[in-house]
């Protein structure tokens, strides 16, 4: 089968790999659609994704739609032709955690698409009946790859408790920010506050659901946003950029016993927070990791609000691409948000 390997900093190549029928209770999938993740762009633009150094040749992409080709002995209750969304965390189910239902932070947790474990820039990949969802009626299979980023989107929202009527502040648009701002829209936020430096992101931004956008490279949105709110801060605040202090800065729009969530990953090893500001205020500062089975319930989202799939990818490429593709990505060229990878 065909992959692509991120074989050097920034420098992706092909190569043929095998592929082994699909083993007990498996599925064997063609991959047609992946999206690129921000993850992804770490892992090509900064060799790494935080403190995790990215390790050559390595196959990353963990947001795939396909087709199952094959079952495995005793694999039942799907078909050869079923087109599937493809979960790319396996958990172990059985430690402490997985039985306390944090599969998310698994202490064997494998995740397709990271050291070791090769992800979805290829053209097969078997997989346990548990990873392979149908695809919501109406959506293309590029519109499905979403999936993993909405399941993400309404973890951090259950994770921070949002609450229906709050006001938030979402800091970057790019796919994760905006899937949060539809996410909070639906959920029945008061008010939104979009922060977004790159123009076309901002009107999408708007066009999804944000009531305020603020361009950071032209007025401060922490003085803006408090003025707005009378002094008083926002309710919840979403960090989906993690750039440039946005961390502290959505801790300083925060009102007084409200939330953080920190749902971006930062590029640094180490990162500077404002403890002090925290403390004096009792901000309760969330983290994410992933999501945890909130899979199917962000594919019931998907299928009842297609429109704002159809909104959030910009952009669907050949694999064979996937160099030029990263690279418009990483310059946020031509009105880019998501692109998705045609296999």
């Amino acid at each position: 089968m065909k992959i692509a390997e991120l074989y050097e900093f920034h420098r992706f190549r092909f190569a043929e790999a095998p592929i082994e029928p699909p083993g007990p209770g498996e599925v064997q999938v063609r991959v047609r659609a992946v999206g690129i993740c921000g993850s992804d762009v770490h892992n090509f633009s900064e060799g790494s994704i935080g403190d995790q150094p990215t390790l050559y040749p390595m196959v990353i992409g963990h947001e795939p739609a396909g087709e199952i080709v094959k079952l495995g002995p005793g694999a039942s209750g799907v078909s050869i032709g079923d087109k599937a969304v493809l979960e790319p965390a396996h958990y172990c189910y059985h430690c402490e955690f997985c039985l306390s239902g944090r599969h998310n932070v698994c202490s064997h947790l494998k995740f397709l698409s990271t050291p070791g474990n090769p992800g979805f820039f290829r053209e097969y990949v078997n997989l346990p009946l548990t990873n392979v969802l149908p695809v919501p009626k109406g959506l293309t299979l590029a519109q499905a790859t979403l999936f993993e980023p909405m399941a993400i989107i309404l973890h951090s929202i259950n994770l921070g408790q949002f609450k229906f009527g709050e006001t938030v502040a979402v800091f970057g648009a790019g796919p994760i920010g905006l899937c949060t701002i539809v996410g909070l829209k639906l959920a029945g936020a008061k008010r939104i506050w979009s922060i977004e430096p790159v123009a076309h992101r901002r009107a999408l931004a708007k066009e999804l659901g944000a009531d305020v956008v603020i361009n950071p490279n032209e007025t401060d949105p922490v003085q803006e946003i408090m003025k707005d709110t009378g002094k008083r801060g926002v309710d919840i605040a979403f960090d989906c950029a993690t750039k440039n202090g946005t961390i502290n800065q959505a801790i300083d729009v925060t009102r007084n016993a409200g939330r953080t969530v920190v749902t971006g990953i930062p590029s640094e090893v180490e990162t500077f927070v404002n403890v002090h500001t925290l403390r004096r205020k009792e901000v309760t500062l969330y983290n994410v990791r992933r999501s945890n089975h909130e899979t199917e319930m962000a594919l019931e989202i998907m299928e009842e609000h297609p429109k704002a799939c159809a909104a959030l990818v910009t952009h669907t490429r050949p694999f064979d691409e996937i160099q030029s593709s990263f690279e418009m990505l990483e310059r946020y060229d031509d009105g880019v948000a998501k692109v998705v990878l045609t296999l």
